[in-house]
């Protein structure tokens, strides 16, 4: 897929666990797993809003484009 997810990088230079975050947003770690894993169909924007808003960065900061 070319979407790429950087969760993982805004997490750690946050410094923050995914279990911190999950609980932050009110979904399951297992959710928020298949969103850093790449594995979701989708995202809901009012998800994306609260990631935004709790890691105080940009969508761009956690998404990425990549021509395959």
């Amino acid at each position: 897929m070319p979407i790429i997810i950087n969760l993982d990088v805004m997490l750690a230079r946050r410094k923050m666990q995914s279990k911190e975050l999950a609980e932050k947003l009110g979904i399951t770690t297992v959710n928020l797993s298949i969103l850093k894993t790449g594995k979701a169909k989708g995202v809901r924007f009012d998800t994306l809003e609260a990631i935004c808003r709790i890691l105080d960065c940009q969508p761009g900061d956690i998404l990425e484009y990549k021509k395959e």
